[in-house]
């Protein structure tokens, strides 16, 4: 025999109460969140109430001492399933000015609420804002989508607008000096033809990733780059700290970084973008060749043999192909940076790529994928930077995190190396 879960007492209860609450028991036969929303009103009703009671005493009580008197009811609104609702709002007028005094249990009910929280969460997920409330509501449920529940498209677009702006503008202020950084990955992506966002992913020594920020511009060059440098150093980020930049191999990439940190800081040029354009330029008969010379010479330990291998390389296309042959030879200091510092082969593989951002953007693409139309670029950086967001959610640490350690301490110049030891040694 089944064992009722329902005690005698919530019975007798539910038959002696409110009605609501009655109709709260009906409908928990039919849908758990049916009950929970009649319930939520009866409690959010009997809340108000009790605000009403001590700001102008009891129903057709006369009450010199409170401040107030009521002042019949109204309609308000409350958030429920990414929409709203509307409940019966008792309004109580002060005495002494005639102006409406506010419930405290009725404040929190408007201040309260994910409204914002599901539009975006949704949209970020590519739902589109025409079926938002299909999202969220079911057409034939108890509480379907009416006219002023905000489930509009035309809702849903101002509260995604205004979460995502208030969310970019923190996070464009938020302080980066706590982060424990030893390596900043940088690139960009095209929105269109004429719509550029540059961001940055930080890598802490602890091997967990931080999207950092973001800069819009019509094309990656120094001065949009130079924005976002400039942007990083403002929220805490030492331009004269130990930082491995890792590039996907754009000039004015390079550039601005030395210029803002320095000529000897290290660059770590993709090398998969730079297998990537020197095979797009020779015949497929020499792809694989050419795959496997590059492969050599970035396992080796030794980065002087990894120079001569590859330019042995560029050496074998001077007559076949000779604009191939001094595009291998192009940044060839930077390709091996991750071999000079001495890092172990599993480190470098993790660090030779830009592939830690280019999985970001492709998560970002993946949100604006609905997006048929870019109005501006303010637009562009708040989709951009929800993309982002998204993307930080399944952000884990980096392969080969334990040998981070190793980086941070071969990013140490010598000579801040020597005066540290020196103040290590001195004596008290």
């Amino acid at each position: 025999m089944k064992t009722p879960i329902t005690s005698p007492l919530a019975l007798t209860t539910a038959r002696s109460g409110p009605s609501l609450v009655g109709e709260a028991f009906e409908a928990l036969a039919e849908s758990f969140e049916q009950f929970c929303l009649i319930a939520g009103i009866e409690s959010l009703t009997q809340m108000m109430g009790e605000d009403v009671t001590q700001l102008a005493g009891e129903r057709y009580e006369h009450c010199p001492e409170k401040p107030g008197y009521r002042w019949g009811t109204s309609k308000a609104q409350v958030g429920f399933h990414g929409g709203k609702i509307e409940v019966d709002r008792p309004r109580v007028r002060s005495k002494a000015t005639g102006q409406e005094m506010a419930l405290p249990s009725r404040e929190e009910m408007s201040a309260g609420g994910f409204l914002d929280q599901w539009a975006m969460n949704l949209m970020v997920m590519n739902v589109a804002t025409r079926k938002f409330g299909r999202a969220v509501r079911l057409p034939e449920a108890g509480v379907p989508a009416e006219v002023g529940s905000g489930l509009s498209k035309s809702a849903v677009s101002r509260r995604f607008k205004a979460l995502s702006q208030a969310k970019l503008e923190e996070w464009m202020a938020s302080d980066v000096s706590e982060l424990d950084l030893v390596a900043i990955q940088i690139d960009g992506l095209h929105l269109d033809d004429h719509l550029l966002m540059i961001g940055a992913v930080g890598i802490e020594v602890s091997g967990q990733k931080h999207p950092l920020g973001v800069v819009e511009g019509a094309t990656e060059n120094a001065a949009t780059v130079q924005a976002l440098l400039d942007n990083l150093i403002e929220r805490g980020l030492d331009p004269e700290g130990c930082y491995l930049f890792i590039v996907d191999g754009a000039k004015a990439l390079s550039k601005a970084l030395r210029r803002t940190f320095g000529a000897d800081i290290p660059i770590q040029r993709c090398q998969i973008h730079k297998a990537r354009n020197i095979t797009d330029r020779l015949p497929p008969k020499h792809h694989a060749a050419v795959r496997r010379a590059l492969k050599q010479a970035w396992e080796l330990n030794d980065a002087d043999k990894a120079e001569r291998l590859i330019r042995n390389l560029a050496r074998r296309f001077e007559q076949e192909a000779p604009d191939v042959s001094r595009s291998i030879l192009e940044g060839l200091d930077e390709i091996l940076t991750v071999i000079r510092l001495g890092l172990p082969p599993e480190l470098r593989r993790s660090l030779a790529s830009t592939n830690i951002i280019e999985s970001m953007n492709s998560i970002i693409r993946q949100v604006c994928r609905n997006v048929k139309r870019w109005r501006d670029a303010k637009m562009a950086l708040r989709w951009t930077a929800a993309g982002m967001f998204e993307a930080k959610k399944g952000f884990r640490r980096i392969k080969a995190y334990k040998q981070l350690p190793i980086l941070k301490q071969a990013l140490i110049p010598p000579t801040k190396e020597q005066t540290v030891e020196n103040i290590l040694n001195c004596p008290v």
